[in-house]
């Protein structure tokens, strides 16, 4: 009989790849994922607390399980992620129904965690072209686990622990997988990914450049990275590689100095100014994203303002916008009280947006006529859209395309969020063997 199983997943691409990778590791067990949880024998929850609706969302689906459970005594429940402390004691007592808790904090390779689930007995082996499930064009891949910073809001570091970085021959025979199964972009993945290495005396400009040696390989990307930490190597390895692509996040998190104090994010607005000024003049068409906080403790009218300003400044094409929540063990939650009233902290996640809008549709406008390569994902609305190298989303027209090809396209029209663009040439760069994957 087949072990059937569901893997579900929410919250960072972290979640997604490690996601992806237990899945992998099932299916080279014996497994057969299904796409019912009530259908399966093993069910594995990746869940996420950076934020209280993505909390709330696991909650929900533990309560769902709950119930499949109850007639399904002999399913097997795991629950992965943030959401496992050190200590599960409250978790095992609201729901005692979970057979394993899977932390992130682990250094134990995810082989041994399956391997010690499911206690098998057969020798174990993984070879990734035994898996038959079919990768999509883009995967992320995760090369580095925890973070040593303390930022006051987050409560990741007391979740996966301190920084640890993965070899880069186990990354790159990790990618070279996902390559044969059809992969053809990486996005590499850690809590502050420019710090890859430092614990083993490597650098992610250096990983950077062997991977781009991998056959195949289309396109590579990375996040998140941190104002501090962005060095020159590592812009001059985005700027002289050409599977990097020209595409950073960058947060700042606030636009002024006292709320970043207040954050203990280890700079000021003038430090973040000059780190994207300087890659600008290193990195030619670069496509910059930002991450901000809204409504953090004690953020004043003033002080949301010079965030405004900031981001009136520095231009960037994308800005990830969310409003501040408390989060169990971290600094901002014992010094100071949520003392921004909710319907202020929507106002000003807003007006954010508002304005984003409006620069994103600017600088989209200044590609309008240009040529730009473009990996095709899939189809969506029956249009083609794939990335540019700078992570524009773009759509197209076309009757013969196929998810995998890098394809000429101009640009026609643009919006706020997204191209439209015209396919120019038949592409003349290898391509996925069908049948390739929909996206929903």
């Amino acid at each position: 009989m087949t072990l059937r199983f569901h893997v579900w997943s929410i919250g960072c691409q972290m979640n997604t790849a490690d996601a992806r990778r237990m899945s992998d590791e099932l299916e080279a067990c014996g497994g057969e994922a299904c796409d019912r949880m009530e259908e399966a024998d093993v069910v594995v929850l990746y869940s996420c607390v950076v934020r209280e609706a993505a909390e709330n969302k696991v909650h929900n689906e533990l309560e769902r399980i709950r119930k499949v459970k109850a007639g399904r005594p002999s399913m097997q429940i795991a629950l992965a992620g943030c959401m496992v402390e050190d200590d599960v004691t409250d978790l095992a007592r609201r729901y005692p129904f979970i057979d394993r808790y899977l932390s992130p904090k682990l250094d134990l390779p995810l082989r041994d965690q399956v391997f010690d689930f499911l206690d098998l007995d057969a020798p174990y082996r993984l070879d990734p072209e035994d898996a038959e499930r079919f990768s999509m064009v883009s995967q992320p891949v995760t090369v580095s686990q925890g973070c040593n910073r303390r930022c006051t809001y987050c409560v990741i570091p007391f979740r996966r622990g301190v920084e640890r970085s993965r070899p880069s021959a186990e990354i790159r025979r990790e990618i070279e997988g996902l390559v044969r199964r059809g992969t053809r972009e990486v996005v590499l993945l850690g809590q502050i990914v420019d710090r890859y290495g430092r614990d083993i005396e490597t650098t992610l400009a250096r990983l950077l450049a062997d991977i781009s040696e991998i056959d195949g390989l289309e396109r590579i990307r990375f996040l998140t990275s941190y104002p501090v930490d962005f060095d020159r190597e590592l812009m001059e390895a985005v700027a002289s590689l050409p599977k990097v692509c020209e595409d950073v996040n960058l947060p700042v998190q606030a636009g002024d100095d006292d709320v970043l104090r207040r954050m203990a994010r280890g700079y000021k607005t003038e430090l973040y100014e000059g780190v994207v000024a300087e890659m600008r003049s290193v990195i030619p068409g670069l496509g910059l994203a930002t991450d901000i906080i809204v409504g953090f403790c004690g953020e004043t009218e003033t002080e949301f303002a010079n965030t405004l300003a900031l981001l009136e400044r520095t231009r960037c094409d994308v800005v990830h916008v969310a409003m501040y929540s408390p989060r169990a063990n971290t600094a901002s939650l014992k010094l100071w009280p949520d003392d921004v009233p909710l319907e202020e902290k929507r106002r000003r996640l807003h007006e954010i947006e508002t304005l984003q809008a409006q620069v994103s549709v600017e600088i989209n406008a200044g590609l309008v006529g240009s040529r730009q390569e473009i990996l095709v994902e899939g189809i969506r609305r029956d249009k083609w859209y794939g990335r540019t190298r700078s992570n524009k989303l773009v759509f197209f027209d076309s009757a013969t395309s196929e998810p995998g090809q890098v394809l000429p396209l101009t640009i026609t029209s643009a919006s706020s969020w997204s191209l439209q663009g015209r396919l120019e040439s038949t592409p003349t760069l290898k391509t996925l063997e069908p049948p390739w994957p929909q996206p929903d």
